[in-house]
């Protein structure tokens, strides 16, 4: 059953990694680099600081706690102990793949760490800021999809590994929630 599963996810990675030309692989080059949401992430900062002045350092605190747990999470707890090579490192799959700019990146894959950070991020901010701004919640979790899925257009995931960071995510996005509130009432 698992060698089935690896199998669609490969077939299913191909075809999606093969649907490519020079503009998209401008636009996910910089879709999937950090550097570039840096003035999203300033906004971010913004909105949280016009809505929760008093609260602002604990969701700080919260936000860097959800960061380095999703990240550690799905390096150590998947990456390391599943250690499926990625797409881009797998030989059977040499000269099938369409990577940009040659990049590959570390050599397991499974979770994408792009897929479950940005899924964490999304989950805790849309539940702190989705009441407050209209359209955030819809916004965020688009933003958080066009990452995850430039994993795969890169060449670096498989669809497989994605949707699991999407999930792990999602769930380290809501105990970390969860775990804000339980704070924030004790305080």
């Amino acid at each position: 059953m698992i060698e089935f599963l690896k199998n669609i996810d490969t077939q299913l990675f191909l075809f999606l990694n093969g649907i490519h030309n020079g503009f998209w692989d401008f636009v996910m080059y910089w879709v999937s680099n950090k550097l570039i949401w840096i003035p999203l992430y300033l906004y971010f900062l913004y909105m949280i600081y016009k809505y929760y002045k008093k609260d602002m350092l604990y969701i700080l605190l919260a936000i860097v706690l959800l960061i380095v747990t999703s990240d550690q999470i799905s390096v150590h707890l998947f990456k390391n102990v599943f250690m499926r090579l990625r797409p881009c490192h797998n030989p059977e799959l040499e000269g099938l793949i369409h990577l940009v700019k040659g990049q590959c990146g570390g050599q397991f894959s499974f979770i994408s760490s792009h897929a479950t950070n940005h899924f964490a991020i999304a989950t805790f901010l849309s539940l702190l800021l989705g009441q407050k701004i209209k359209y955030f919640s819809i916004s965020i979790f688009i933003w958080a999809t066009v990452i995850a899925y430039s994993r795969i257009y890169l060449g670096v995931h498989y669809p497989g590994d994605v949707v699991a960071g999407i999930i792990v995510g999602t769930v380290i996005g809501l105990i970390i929630w969860q775990l804000y509130n339980v704070v924030l009432k004790l305080l």
